[in-house]
């Protein structure tokens, strides 16, 4: 994968983070689209802005657990498509300093990340329901139009954003990236991504704002061209929630299971993708008891296969089997059991090494592998490195890792053409 040779190469250093979304929506916790997804006049939902008063809220607290789950960075969403701000911005008064709670969020977070040498992202919702000259026309992700009052017009908005822009990349020290969303009209202006860059020499922005950007962001599991390619060929950033309905707080929230979610986490890390993933606080600043549990799961997982993940390159090309992602580190492999096995078996064909030490690395286990002729592959008669005995039904739960030390581990001849062992079972 290219690499961009500038400060922007800390995007390949670090791989996992913790997205937030929060604002009002928090407070009747039901969806953070609530206004548009609900259909509640703008006037009554700006009520919530009486209601803000969040004194539970503890940044420190917020990143004590992506440390402790192993996440590198956290991005929170500044403003989202109410329009409701954060920070202490002076372009609108529909901000968390005109609250009871009188605070500046944004502030609070980057002092912690500063002082902890946590990167900080910075989210920003180029729609916005609440401001006058948003040119809202019904499209998707806007209200049906104008409201009495509304002045729509596009250059003044632009002014606005660029404004407000400014003050993030400004107010709160060093910023990792600048995370745009919903470039409703698709307009492309590079020069508000110069102006980024020129505030915050180094940083990373991504690929839904006014230009092309750094990375892409595939999200939850809508792209399935992100989800077939066997490795990642340019930066790409997944983004999911833990929960199924809502990015923000939702009081009955359907959660994903631990499996898919680290089916998700290991199917993109593998690829060489980097993953972004989302808990929406509580109207008070806590974070929910539920999405934490899942988070701390998650972490166990995490850390006892990181070396799997983190400074190594997809390896694809060693084996046909696409039902298993392989990863490496010099003379290393690692094999992981990122969809439903179908057994307890994995074979690695063409690869007919036979490492000196092959370990579980979810449990520190050896495992049981050998180069040898399986009768499934008696028509061409070819031996290869075949992984035994694996504890699928024990752990069925999470997604298995076998780590492979070779003494040398030959290159591959050519990129082998995919094939699907379970296919392949399915005719024999």
């Amino acid at each position: 994968m290219r690499r961009f040779g500038d400060g922007r190469d800390a995007f390949f250093e670090k791989r996992f983070g913790l997205f937030l979304h929060w604002g009002l929506y928090a407070i009747p916790g039901w969806h953070e689209q609530h206004q548009w997804r609900g259909r509640v006049p703008r006037e009554e939902y700006a009520k919530l802005a009486a209601r803000w008063n969040p004194t539970a809220y503890d940044p420190d607290a917020w990143l004590d657990l992506a440390e402790e789950v192993g996440m590198e960075y956290v991005c929170l969403t500044t403003k989202h498509h109410d329009g409701f701000c954060l920070w202490d911005t002076r372009q609108t008064p529909y901000n968390t300093m005109n609250t009871p709670y009188g605070k500046d969020i944004v502030g609070m977070l980057a002092e912690a990340c500063h002082r902890r040498n946590f990167p900080l992202c910075l989210y920003y919702s180029i729609v916005d329901w609440h401001h006058p000259n948003y040119p809202n026309q019904g499209r998707h992700h806007e209200l049906p139009g104008p409201l009495p009052g509304d002045e729509p017009d596009h250059d003044k908005y632009l002014d606005f954003l660029k404004a407000q822009v400014r003050e993030l990349c400004t107010q709160y020290g060093k910023l990792h990236a600048f995370w745009w969303d919903m470039n409703v009209e698709q307009h492309v202006d590079p020069s508000i991504h110069a102006m980024i860059r020129e505030l915050q020499p180094g940083i990373l922005i991504n690929n839904r704002g006014f230009d092309a950007g750094d990375f892409g962001t595939p999200e939850r599991d809508y792209d399935k061209r992100a989800d077939e390619a066997p490795a990642f060929a340019t930066p790409t950033e997944a983004c999911q929630s833990v929960g199924t309905e809502s990015w923000g707080y939702r009081i009955d929230e359907d959660y994903y299971t631990d499996r898919h979610l680290i089916r998700s986490i290991d199917r993109y890390l593998a690829r060489g993708a980097n993953y972004l993933l989302n808990v929406g606080p509580k109207a008070d600043g806590t974070l929910p008891e539920e999405a934490t549990a899942i988070l701390r799961r998650i972490g166990d997982w995490y850390r006892a296969v990181r070396e799997s993940l983190v400074g190594v390159e997809p390896a694809p090309a060693f084996t046909t089997n696409r039902n298993v992602l392989l990863t490496r580190r010099g003379d290393t492999l690692y094999v992981h059991l990122h969809k439903d096995p179908f057994s307890d078996a994995v074979k690695l064909k063409p690869l007919a090494v036979a490492p000196r030490r092959a370990v579980l690395i979810n449990t520190g286990e050896p495992v049981v592998c050998a180069v040898e002729l399986v009768p499934s592959e008696h028509t061409d008669q070819t031996a290869c490195l075949r992984i035994r005995k694996l504890p699928v039904n024990e752990r069925c739960n999470t997604v298995l890792v076998v780590k492979l030390e070779f003494d040398s581990l030959p290159e591959p001849e050519a990129t082998p053409a995919p094939e699907s062992e379970q296919a392949r079972l399915l005719v024999m």
